[in-house]
């Protein structure tokens, strides 16, 4: 009976997200606050499945279905964590989104917002490979029509962009998964802890992980976002859209199937490209989300690198980073939308002082930068230092020097970042602070960013469960 509670986190919100228009028609307040709520409650089903996870009892639940088909949930140790990371920062999101969001079509934000966080519940919970497609697939809609959200011919474009790359990567790992039950027999991941999988499948599936991780060379689509709602942008950036394909690669490749040695020799070298391509870019960027965005793709090398790196310390670096980058950079991107917001323009070189006018936003970013550059206490310093160290363990050096060096160029490019748009002489005199409830979301992230860094012993004991598999 105890895996009732991964269903209701998972249908609370995906349901749910199919009344919201309906209640805009009536209350737009209401719809916002269920919005909320419905997004709180993923976080609490969360929350609730923790203590089996901890007694070494994950909950779970399992239907049969016709022709020896069947459906599962299964909320163990690396499921909950990230359901516990998604939807905390997604809860902060949809209350910035309060002051951020005026715009006519609200009722198909909010729904959005909603139906992604459900979707993402469902992927993390289910032991099903055709589950997690359809989930896979109901999050690359809701990221298509978030991208476009203004509906411009620009936004639409880079839209449908996204869409195109995600979704045929997602076809592609679907003709893997199909392979896989020619294989085996069954779609049930449970079922098939421990079995090898021919190369070709992982080829395949590899290809869907990397186009929604956004991982060079299938990146593009990434920066291409900005051109959506910050509050958007933060959520495909941090909290859900770009972990799922990190956390598939955890379930499948670490936790799961059994792959050629190539493979994992492979896909460190295939990140440390994406960490110093994407780096390099971030430093030539002007528009403050793009930079922002390339630090994401950049970051995602660094967990994909302590997933893949077959060593305990780096795959719980690689949970850590997931957790510190996900709150540290949604805090960016919500930083980056009250400055936009405020002075109508994205171009870091005509900005310049803003911290005189928006201390509070400055220091958010400040501090939630710092936890992405790495910088103890910080949660992001912890994470990479598990990270590079599990690299280091496997014997390969070079790699680790290579993550090094992305790991300074992050700090030289936010750096200049921070620079560039809160130091320096005021262009803009008369901005003032964004909205109180914008201003107060950054503040929780950052503050959550100081804190993860102080109590990071719990979230890497559960790091550490994760590891056990399923």
């Amino acid at each position: 009976m105890n895996g009732f509670i991964l269903i209701a986190g998972t249908l609370i919100p995906l349901i749910g997200s199919l009344f919201l228009p309906l209640m805009g028609r009536f209350n737009e307040k209401l719809r916002n606050i269920m919005a909320l709520i419905f997004t709180l409650a993923a976080l609490i089903c969360a929350a609730g499945a923790l203590p089996g996870v901890l007694a070494g009892e994950p909950y779970s639940i399992r239907f049969e279905l016709p022709l020896g088909l069947s459906f599962g949930f299964y909320g163990d140790a690396l499921a909950v964590f990230m359901a516990l990371t998604a939807a905390s920062v997604s809860s902060v999101i949809v209350i910035y989104s309060y002051g951020y969001i005026h715009e006519d079509n609200q009722n198909e934000y909010y729904m959005m917002i909603c139906l992604f966080v459900g979707a993402m519940m469902g992927l993390v919970y289910s032991t099903n490979l055709i589950a997690i497609y359809i989930f896979w697939e109901i999050s690359a809609l809701c990221c298509w029509r978030l991208i476009g959200f203004y509906r411009t011919e620009l936004t639409v474009q880079r839209a449908n962009k996204a869409y195109m790359i995600t979704v045929f990567g997602a076809l592609i790992m679907l003709i893997g998964f199909v392979g896989i039950y020619g294989q085996t027999g069954t779609f049930e991941l449970t079922a098939m802890k421990g079995m090898y999988i021919p190369a070709w499948a992982v080829v395949l599936i590899l290809f869907g992980i990397l186009s929604k991780s956004a991982t060079y060379p299938l990146h593009s689509w990434l920066p291409d976002a900005g051109v959506a709602p910050s509050p958007v942008t933060s959520l495909l950036h941090a909290a859900v859209l770009v972990k799922i394909g990190v956390y598939a690669y955890a379930r499948f490749f670490v936790l799961t199937f059994k792959i050629d040695e190539i493979f994992t020799a492979a896909v460190p070298v295939i990140a440390a490209i994406s960490a110093i391509i994407s780096a390099g870019v971030a430093f030539r960027e002007n528009d403050i989300k793009r930079v922002v965005a390339y630090s994401t793709i950049s970051q995602l090398a660094f967990i994909l690198l302590g997933l893949s790196s077959g060593t305990k310390i780096g795959f719980i670096g690689g949970l850590l980073y997931i957790l510190a980058h996900s709150v540290a950079k949604g805090g960016l991107f919500l930083c980056c939308g009250i400055v936009e917001h405020t002075v109508h323009t994205k171009d870091i070189r005509v900005m310049g002082g803003l911290a005189k006018n928006m201390p509070f936003t400055a220091l958010a970013f400040i501090i939630c930068a710092f936890s992405v550059m790495g910088v103890p206490p910080l949660a992001g310093f912890f994470a990479k230092h598990l990270v590079i160290d599990g690299i280091v363990e496997t014997g390969n050096v070079a790699l680790g020097a290579v993550f090094i060096a992305a790991a300074v160029m992050t700090v030289m490019y936010l750096t200049r970042l921070f620079v560039k748009v809160f130091l320096g002489p005021q262009t803009f005199p008369d901005v003032k602070e964004g909205s109180p409830v914008m201003v107060a979301s950054v503040m929780i992230l950052a503050v959550m960013s100081l804190l993860l860094g102080i109590f990071i012993y719990w979230p890497s004991q559960l790091a550490a469960i994760a590891w056990g598999g399923m």
